[in-house]
């Protein structure tokens, strides 16, 4: 199998998809605009060969390292790159190439347009909040008149939380137009509700080889525009309703030999059109795994590999991994360098530092989102997982 994995460097551990696929036998080739002999060793030593390119960007730059690996290897059976940045570039050289095992170029928008997803959850019998497109403010205002304050706008392709803002009034919409980007805008109706996503690996038949749910806070924007710090944790279990509501979520996108990242609201309070107070509402669909080290909260909250769990649905299209029968939650919590905290670096370790499974000084990217250091613990109950993330965050 020859497997085209674009940007095996970043982020940092995506290495570990392409080290499981090379221990399955694979041929993988890695294209990046890291040079080579800056890659770290274990980035290095987990591919086959490495392709530089200058500017990832530059298709034809992209395109000449696929052909490159073409003539060296054969035909190609994947091209990957599990990451949302890359996702339209991604289909574009599977339709170059006539690789079968993604997305194509013709079929990628309704997973990259937020205003395309909200039919296939109709489909998949999951309410969505309202939302539309927003060239101008007119069209804003004429949608505000059946919505109302708060709203959130939005790029109908965008990463995460960049460029979202929470409108309350007419001030505020008045300065969202005069200094948005120049990309187009969605907004959509505020919902009252706690996020959580459905995580999984599916096979070629959109059937799940893992899942999990992770519980992440009210709002990342204003994390990421209020610089608050970020907490949030991998459960070690689902409730039945929302496994249901991410399977047919799954089953409506029709998405196959993927890892998926998939967003939904529990509603906090009944809202007219969408549903009563605990029931489920879909927020949007991501065709990768989750951002930052979630990958890895997944491992340590269900003692697994889903990167092993990856490379065997891309090899074998099963699952291959048992599941280890020891769940529990896997809890993330950031610090920022602009906030005091009551308890030192020194008292969390010693309260904490046995069940602390990751530690460290964020990478400069990661920080608007993650804060500038974190701390990522295993605890048994969500009771334990919430006070661990009180002791952490606590300010002066």
């Amino acid at each position: 199998m020859n497997f085209v994995f674009i940007s095996p460097h970043f982020p940092r551990t995506y290495w570990l998809f392409c080290d499981r696929l090379k221990r399955n036998g694979a041929n993988v080739l890695g294209i990046g605009d890291c040079p080579y002999d800056m890659l770290e060793a274990h980035v290095r030593e987990s591919l086959t060969e490495y392709y530089f390119v200058e500017n990832m960007q530059d298709y034809d730059q992209m395109l000449r390292a696929v052909g490159f690996f073409t003539f060296k290897y054969g035909k190609i059976d994947w091209i990957e790159s599990n990451n949302e940045f890359w996702l339209e570039q991604d289909a574009r050289l599977r339709t170059d190439f006539h690789v079968t095992t993604g997305e194509q170029e013709d079929g990628i928008g309704r997973l990259k347009h937020k205003s395309s997803m909200k039919p296939y959850y109709k489909k998949a019998g999951i309410a969505t909040a309202r939302l539309a497109p927003i060239p101008t403010i007119k069209e804003a205002k004429a949608f505000l008149k059946k919505v109302g304050y708060p709203v959130i706008v939005k790029p109908d392709i965008g990463v995460g939380a960049n460029d979202t803002y929470r409108l309350e009034k007419d001030s505020e919409l008045e300065w969202f137009f005069k200094e948005k980007l120049s990309v187009p805008y969605v907004m959509e109706e505020f919902v009252a509700g706690n996020i959580y996503s459905y995580d999984a690996i599916v096979n070629s038949e959109g059937e799940p080889l893992f899942e999990s749910m992770t519980a992440w806070p009210p709002s990342i924007m204003d994390i990421v525009l209020k610089q608050t710090d970020l907490a949030y944790y991998v459960a070690a279990d689902m409730p039945d309703d929302f496994r249901a509501a991410g399977r047919a979520t799954v089953k409506a996108f029709d998405v196959k030999r993927r890892f998926v990242h998939l967003e939904f609201f529990r509603l906090d309070e009944a809202k007219k059109g969408l549903g009563k107070k605990g029931e489920i509402v879909g927020l949007e669909v991501n065709m990768r795994p989750a951002g930052g080290y979630t990958p890895d909260m997944m491992n340590f909250a269900h003692s697994t590999d889903v990167y092993q769990i990856w490379a065997d649905m891309v090899t074998a299209d099963k699952r291959l991994l048992p599941d280890s029968g020891d769940h529990g939650f896997c809890v993330y919590a950031g610090r920022r360098d602009c906030h005091d905290y009551v308890h030192t670096h020194d008292e969390v370790m010693e309260r904490y530092g046995g069940n602390i499974v990751m530690q460290e000084e964020m990478p400069p990217m990661m920080r608007p989102q993650m804060g500038n250091y974190m701390y990522t613990a295993r605890l048994r109950t969500e009771e334990d997982a919430k006070a661990f993330i009180r002791f952490v965050q606590e300010q002066q």
